[in-house]
């Protein structure tokens, strides 16, 4: 009696590599078991501090709040959807007396939930953000292919990266009620304010990482660029952006950090609708369930703060000329 053995044919491939498996799993286990260590210890930690409020809340009490929520969000727009069904069985009453009748159309009087401040929150940002990219990213690239604008900027730059985001609302908020005056405004003074306060603190980094890059092109590419004679928008378009994006992304990634950390402080401080103003005013309210709306609030900006970044890490793999680049 003979015993055979099982070949693989040589067509025969294993889907994942074991070394590709084990990165795999790896990159799903650790992540997994740090949040089970972090939330253990959250529980446990929780359960001995006691405030003015009650226990500081646990993972399960700041669930359950994410939930309710949740409701509260659900039952704004069930009220809003009422309203206008409302709304338009009254016009179609008035249609049927008079097809002229003039029709009075009202907006719902919404009061903003959490979710309505988050997407506040990240409308503005996102403002900020961009306006601060768009002068950073220019005057970067200036100051990085010119020694003399980058001894007179340097300076200047040198005195506000340091200043605190604190000191930069006030000042903002008397100039914008100053110069911002108008019977019909498109924007409300308090999101200029906050705009303005993150693109004033969140344009450094990328500035001095844009310049830097630009500053740092390799010689042999610079002699390309001379023996071609390309003209200076060429010689930028060509040689220049590709080279200074994993320095410019970097200076990106940090001025969104930055901008998002701004704006929750500058909403707190001057009051200005968003997620900042939701756990200041959870703060002065002093229910029993303030302290777990706080936490899920806290638990959201980080999150938010996440995505962001990983949003920017996605784009710049998508634009650096170095596939094989590795971001973090």
């Amino acid at each position: 009696m003979t015993s055979t053995t099982f070949q693989k044919p040589r067509w025969f491939r294993w889907p994942i590599s074991g070394d590709r498996l084990t990165n795999i799993v790896s990159a799903i286990t650790l992540p997994v078991i740090g949040l089970a260590l972090f939330i253990g210890a959250w529980h446990i930690g929780a359960q001995q501090v006691n405030t003015s409020l009650g226990t500081f809340p646990g993972p399960a009490a700041v669930f359950e709040q994410w939930q309710n929520l949740i409701d509260e969000h659900q039952s704004e727009n069930l009220r809003a959807q009422a309203f206008y069904e409302r709304q338009e069985k009254r016009h179609e009453r008035q249609l049927d007396k008079n097809p002229d009748a003039q029709l009075t159309f009202r907006d719902y009087n919404r009061r903003p939930t959490f979710f309505d401040q988050i997407v506040t929150s990240l409308f503005t940002v996102m403002t900020g953000f961009l306006l601060a990219t768009a002068v950073a990213i220019p005057l970067g690239i200036v100051i990085g292919l010119s020694t003399t604008t980058y001894r007179a900027i340097n300076p200047i730059i040198q005195i506000f990266k340091p200043v605190s985001p604190l000191a930069w609302p006030p000042l903002v908020t008397m100039v914008v009620s100053a110069v911002y005056v108008s019977d019909d405004p498109m924007f409300e003074k308090s999101f200029i304010t906050s705009v303005i306060t993150v693109a004033l603190c969140s344009i450094w980094p990328t500035l001095i990482n844009t310049a830097v890059g630009t500053a740092s092109i390799n010689s042999d590419l610079l002699n390309v660029s001379r023996v071609l004679s390309l003209n200076w928008f060429t010689h930028v378009k060509t040689i220049v952006l590709p080279s200074a994006i994993p320095m410019m992304f970097t200076g990106l990634r940090l001025s969104l950090g930055i901008a998002w950390m701004v704006l929750i402080a500058a909403e707190m401080l001057a009051q200005n609708p968003g997620l900042g103003k939701f756990v200041w005013d959870e703060f002065q309210n002093g229910s029993s369930n303030s302290l777990g709306r706080i936490c899920v609030a806290v638990l959201m900006i980080g999150f938010i703060g996440f995505l962001l970044d990983r949003c920017l890490l996605l784009i710049q793999s998508r634009v650096n000329w170095d596939k094989t680049a590795i971001s973090r």
